[in-house]
C-alpha cells in the first residue's frame, strides 16, 4: 500500500498503531517515539522542527499519523506551556512536514473538543471544550487542517488496550481500586463515556489510509467510538464482575468529578465512517478482562 510514519509510536494508542500497519500487508512503517524510545522506534523530539523534517525528508511516507500529545487533563490544567508546545506548535511541524512530502496527515484529536450537552456529536457540530486539554486538541485539529488543508482529523474518546502499567489509560487504572477490597473507594458515576480499544481505532486508522490512497478527495473531520456507554463507576463493576471479585466496596459518585472540567456526554457520533464501510469495534467486558488478566493479583 504505501510507508506510514507513527508519531507517539511508544504510547498507548501508538503501539497499537504500529500492530496493526505492521501486521497489515504492504505497509512500511516508521515509529517516532521521544521519552520511550527503543527497540525499533526512532527517537525524535517533535518540538525540534529540523529533526522533524529530516527525518519525514527521508522516509518520504505517504500517511502520517500524528498520535503523539500530552492527554492527561489534569496534567495540562497545570503545565499550558508545555502542552501547547506538543499539542499545537508540533502539530504545526509534523503538518508542514507532512505536506511538504505529500503525505496524507492524520491528526487523532479527542471527545473532549465538544462541551457534551447534545450527544452524540456529528462532525460538523460546532466544538466547544469545557477543559484546558480540549481546547489545547482543538487548537491542534485547527492548526493540522489550516496547515494540511487536505488532511484528517480523527476524533476518539476515552481508550485503553494492552497497557505497560496499570495507569496508562484512565480505563484500566480503574482496577487499582477494583482490587484493593480493603478499602471503600468513590468512583464517577456521573460523566457518560464510551471506552474504546486502541486495537479498533488503529484499524480505522488503517481503512482510512487505505480508502484515502483509493480516493484522493476524502478529508476533513472523521470520530470514532465504541458503543457502550459507561461511566467509571460501571467500568469498575464490569471489571470486579469479569474476575469474580467482589463490587461492594466500590460507591458509585452521582456528583461531576473533580479536577479539570468533563463532558457530561460527549458520545461522538460515527456514520461519516460507517458510511464508508469503516469502523471496528469489540464489547467490552471481554477486552477488558484480556488486557487486566496480567495484571490480576494472585
Amino acid at each position: 500500500m504505501g510507508r506510514v510514519l507513527i508519531t507517539g509510536a511508544s504510547g498507548l494508542l501508538g503501539r497499537a498503531l504500529m500492530q496493526e500497519f505492521q501486521g497489515a500487508t504492504g505497509w512500511e512503517v516508521l515509529g517516532l517515539a521521544y521519552s520511550r524510545a527503543g527497540g525499533r522506534l526512532k527517537k525524535v523530539d517533535l518540538r525540534d522542527q529540523a529533526a522533524v523534517r529530516e527525518t519525514v525528508q527521508e522516509f518520504k511516507p505517504d500517511v502520517l499519523i500524528h498520535s503523539a500529545a500530552q492527554r492527561r487533563p489534569d496534567v495540562v490544567e497545570k503545565d499550558e506551556e508545555a502542552t501547547s508546545a506538543l499539542n499545537v506548535e508540533a502539530t504545526r511541524t509534523v503538518a508542514q512536514a507532512a505536506v511538504d512530502v505529500g503525505a496524507f496527515l492524520v491528526y487523532i484529536s479527542t471527545d473532549y473538543v465538544f462541551d457534551g450537552k447534545s450527544s452524540p456529536h456529528k462532525v460538523t457540530d460546532s466544538p466547544n471544550p469545557l477543559n484546558k486539554y480540549g481546547v489545547s486538541k482543538l487548537a491542534g485539529e485547527k492548526t493540522a487542517l489550516e496547515v494540511a488543508k487536505d488532511g484528517a482529523v480523527l476524533r476518539v474518546p476515552i481508550l485503553y488496550g494492552p497497557i505497560e502499567a496499570i495507569d496508562e489509560s484512565a480505563v484500566t487504572v480503574l482496577f487499582g481500586a477494583v482490587q484493593n477490597l480493603g478499602q471503600t473507594a468513590k468512583m464517577s458515576d456521573y460523566e457518560r463515556r464510551y471506552p474504546t480499544h486502541v486495537g479498533d481505532v488503529a484499524a480505522v486508522c488503517r481503512q482510512l489510509a487505505e480508502k484515502r490512497l483509493q480516493d484522493p478527495s476524502l478529508h476533513g473531520v472523521f470520530h470514532w467510538s465504541g458503543d457502550e456507554e459507561m461511566t467509571k463507576y460501571t467500568m469498575a463493576v464490569a471489571m470486579a464482575e469479569v474476575f469474580n471479585l467482589p463490587s461492594s466496596h466500590l460507591v458509585a459518585d452521582k456528583e461531576p468529578s473533580g479536577g479539570a472540567p468533563r463532558p457530561y456526554d460527549a458520545h461522538l457520533d460515527v456514520s461519516r465512517l460507517r458510511d464508508l464501510g469503516i469502523g471496528k469495534t469489540r464489547p467490552f467486558r471481554e477486552s477488558i478482562k484480556e488486557v487486566l488478566q496480567p495484571f490480576l493479583k494472585k
